[in-house]
């Protein structure tokens, strides 16, 4: 598992009101999450994070595979080029990074994706996603919240749209921000380069558009932090 990007500053979160925040995009990558966590503005990106009220990193972190599908649509305003969604309903698996938070950051990091400011969205309650498997804070992009299963006795979630696969038009990521994706499966530990960049040269929306060894290319030259 992967160290705290909150260690040194406040500590994690501690008790039990705990959950796993699961990035299949650009924040399984720590220092790109710490944005959202504590504000600033990452660099390359277009736009400075205002942050969560709670600001501490994740206590841990751990790669996890989910069912479903994650494929690139619509149009990035960050990074250009189009963004991670998730799709459950779609046979196949998704590689991706599973935070532990505390659950009051939940609803914050979600009204961050939306552009409002943290504290715009109500509380998290837990009950309808575990019990109907999602909830929707509204019918923006990354407003249906997901619940994929627990990781150590804690259920975990994550976020995307209210729409399927193939309900848009697939979009071709950003090198920019295809290099954060892969960084951030990289920092996971569970899969080696050349099958991160297999991996990405396939999912919707880049397949057609980015070969492995191009992919492969991107992941040769290290981000800054």
């Amino acid at each position: 598992m992967s160290e705290s990007c909150g260690a040194g500053r406040r500590g994690g979160p501690e008790g039990g009101d705990l959950v796993w925040y699961v990035s299949y995009g650009s924040n399984m990558r720590l220092s790109r999450l710490r944005h959202y966590l504590a504000g600033g503005c990452p660099p390359g990106g277009a736009r400075t994070y205002p942050g969560c009220r709670d600001p501490r990193g994740p206590q841990r972190s751990a790669p996890v595979e989910l069912d479903g599908e994650m494929y690139f649509a619509l149009e990035s305003q960050v990074w250009t080029g189009g963004r991670a969604f998730y799709d459950p309903d779609v046979p196949g698996t998704v590689w991706a990074r599973a935070h532990l938070l505390a659950t009051g950051q939940i609803p914050d990091l979600v009204a961050q994706e939306m552009y409002r400011d943290p504290g715009a969205d109500a509380d998290l309650d837990l009950t309808e996603v575990l019990g109907g498997g999602r909830t929707r804070f509204g019918p923006g992009r990354y407003e249906t919240l997901v619940y994929v299963g627990e990781l150590e006795g804690r259920p975990m979630l994550t976020f995307t749209a209210p729409w399927g696969m193939g309900d848009v038009a697939w979009n071709k990521p950003s090198a920019l921000y295809l290099m954060q994706i892969a960084s951030g499966l990289e920092e996971a530990g569970a899969w080696s380069a050349r099958r991160i960049a297999a991996y990405l040269a396939d999912r919707p929306g880049a397949a057609g558009h980015w070969a492995e060894n191009e992919v492969a290319s991107l992941m040769a030259n290290p981000l800054m932090s």
